[in-house]
């Protein structure tokens, strides 16, 4: 979690002194108004439930809130005896100080091997000639609290979906059923990894070692799941050891009206199962929707090409239009161009976060009628007679 500083109380509109039931009815509030399922689109909603989650992590949490009201501030690496909390050093790294990539198991190692040859290891000498027991690793001890050396349990993953839908159902909103592969806790070890066999341990992927984060210092530090081995004994059969299984799951997930393309929904708690009882992390649906052979939508507004005869152009008329409502009448007026557009008000698709609804945009195209009769051709030729002036090209070549 990161450590910037944040008004945690007032990010959940209670007061400092807030009882636990109080905070918790201040967190369901908040969630239920901003969830991002609520509110499909809206980053500023979904940035807004995350800083309600962050906080209610922390105030949720005697030991994080204890921190929190000491320091103004939480972070991971923070706790009783870690930096910057009671009892620890607050040591800090300058800046640009970084130890990733550092390994100090192979120091530690090397310091023992000097000591078992009767050397000295960095440091000098305790008075009286002896050893000093105070070692390389344990001056880091002093800065981490020991922290270093705890298996950090880490929140399930995150899964993806992409669900194809059809136009009608983005527009009206469906229920759909979906079925996931996740991990789940194993029901033969309830999450623990623990059996009677053997595997290679999950935590440190069987290399014995774990990397451990201390504010921008990254260091290497033997795995104390497995206790440096790189193996767990007595490892459930079923999972290896890893506490989850890959199972398949029908999921339940609602479809808002006016879903658009490539939008995204989330399920909380649907991604895969924490290890050593951390959270689920979260499943995200991207929606696709299929194009409509007649309505293309832009935003909250629906357009459509619709046909008109050159009668109907010129002399005008009331036409009959498809929307997504059914039919709906539009007054053509008299001299039409083709390609000219119209606008049918609050005729699109209804907006659930604005609660307002688009308009439909009809934009006529003019057919001319099949000259397949000499009467018709008659007719055509009469009218070009009567508008031998009118040349619709003439403006052209002003142009060129």
């Amino acid at each position: 979690m990161a450590s910037k500083k944040k008004d945690y109380y007032e990010l959940l509109g209670v007061k400092r002194g807030a009882t636990d039931d109080e905070i918790r009815k201040a967190y369901r509030k908040l969630a239920r108004k901003n969830h991002p399922d609520l509110n499909p689109g809206d980053k500023d909603a979904e940035e807004r439930f995350k800083s309600v989650q962050e906080a209610y992590d922390v105030l949720n949490d005697a030991k994080k809130r204890q921190v929190y009201d000491t320091h103004g501030f939480y972070a991971d690496n923070m706790g009783p005896g870690g930096p910057g909390g009671p009892g620890g050093s607050g040591f800090q790294p300058p800046p640009g100080f970084d130890f990733r990539g550092f390994d100090f198991d192979d120091l530690f190692a090397e310091q023992q091997r000097q000591q078992g040859a009767g050397g000295r290891p960095p440091g000098g000498s305790a008075p009286g000639g002896e050893q000093d027991s105070g070692t390389f690793k344990d001056f880091f001890s002093s800065f981490f609290g020991g922290r270093q050396q705890e298996s950090r349990a880490e929140r399930g993953s995150d899964l993806e979906y992409a669900l194809n839908i059809d136009f009608w159902q983005s527009i009206k909103g469906t229920q759909v059923r979906l079925t996931i592969n996740r991990h789940e806790i194993c029901d033969t070890c309830a999450g623990s990894g623990s059996g009677s066999g053997s595997s290679v341990c999950p935590n440190c992927t069987g290399s014995g070692k774990v990397t451990q984060m201390a504010g921008a210092m990254r260091f290497n530090v033997p795995c104390t799941r497995c206790q440096g081995k790189g193996r767990l004994t007595n490892a459930c059969a079923r999972c290896h050891g890893e506490g989850r299984t890959v199972r398949p799951e029908q999921v339940e997930v609602r479809i808002p009206a006016g879903a658009a393309d490539g939008s995204r929904l989330r399920v909380a708690g649907k991604g895969n199962a924490g290890q050593g009882g951390s959270p689920a992390g979260d499943l995200y649906i991207t929606i696709r929707v299929e194009k409509h052979a007649l309505f293309a939508r832009e935003g909250d507004n629906i357009d459509v090409k619709v046909p008109v005869t050159v009668w109907e152009a010129v002399l005008g008329a009331k036409i009959e239009v498809p929307t997504i409502d059914g039919r709906a009448i539009l007054k053509v007026p008299q001299g039409t161009q083709s390609g000219q557009k119209f606008r049918l008000r609050e005729k699109g698709i209804f907006n659930s976060r604005k609660n307002t609804r688009g308009d439909q945009i009809v934009e006529v195209e003019i057919q001319s009628p099949p000259a397949n009769d000499e009467r018709t051709r008659e007719l055509f030729r009469e009218l070009a007679k009567l508008h031998a002036e009118d040349d619709p090209r003439r403006d052209l070549w002003t142009k060129v």
